[in-house]
C-alpha cells in the first residue's frame, strides 16, 4: 500500500512538532530565540544545520564531569542553533544579507556588542537582554570568501561566560586576557 501524497508531509509535520515540543530541537518561544533569514539560496549552500534544544542540553550536562564552568554553561542554555553555510556565489551579497540580519535583529530589541571587520571578513556578535537578564546571544560570521556561519544561544548566559565561549568559537580577541566584572557599586 503506498501512502497518500499528503500522509507523508503530515506525519512529517506532526514528527517535527512533536521532536519540538519534548525539547530535542531548539525552542522558538524562548525570548534569546533569534528569528533569522536565510544567507541566500542562489549564493550559499548550507551545509550544516543543528537544532540543539534544553532536552539534549541537559543529557550532555549531566555527562560532564570534568569541567563544571561547561557543565554550568550547558545547564544554563534552552537552545542551540547553527547554520554552516558554503558561499558558491557573490560574497558580497552574502555580506549585505548579513549586515540585514544584524540590523534586522537591533530592530527586534537585540544590542551588538562586537562587530568586527577585516578586509572581507565580518563578525557580528549581538546580545538579547530581558530585564536585566541575557536570555539570548547570536553571532554571524563571514570569512568573505568560501564560508559563513550563523550561530544563536538562547538561555540564561553570564558574562563571565563570554570567554569560554568566544575560545570556543575560536574568536581571536586581539590579546584581551579573561574580562572580571565589575563591582556593581563602583561608579
Amino acid at each position: 500500500m503506498r501512502p497518500n501524497g499528503i500522509l507523508v508531509p503530515i506525519l512529517a509535520l506532526l514528527f517535527a512538532w512533536s521532536l519540538a515540543a519534548c525539547g530535542i530541537t531548539a525552542p522558538r518561544s524562548n525570548e534569546g530565540f533569534a528569528d533569522l533569514d536565510s544567507l541566500g539560496l542562489a549564493d550559499t549552500d548550507r551545509v550544516m544545520t543543528i537544532s540543539i534544544g534544553p532536552a539534549l542540553l541537559r543529557f550532555a550536562a549531566s555527562h560532564i564531569e570534568d569541567d563544571p564552568e561547561a557543565e554550568a554553561l550547558l545547564r544554563g542554555l534552552d537552545g542551540v542553533r547553527i547554520r554552516i553555510y558554503e558561499i558558491d556565489g557573490d560574497a558580497a551579497r552574502v555580506a549585505s544579507r548579513m549586515e540585514r540580519m544584524s540590523r534586522k535583529l537591533q530592530a527586534g530589541g537585540w544590542e551588538q556588542v562586537m562587530l568586527m571587520r577585516s578586509e572581507n571578513e565580518q563578525t557580528h556578535m549581538l546580545m538579547k537582554v530581558v530585564d536585566q537578564r541575557i536570555c539570548g546571544m547570536t553571532v554571524l560570521v563571514s570569512d568573505g570568501e568560501s564560508e559563513a556561519v550563523v550561530i544563536n544561544l538562547m538561555g540564561e548566559l553570564q558574562p563571565e561566560q563570554f570567554t569560554d565561549v568566544m575560545v570556543v568559537l575560536d574568536v581571536d580577541a586581539g590579546g584581551v586576557q579573561k574580562v572580571q566584572p565589575r563591582d556593581r557599586h563602583e561608579s
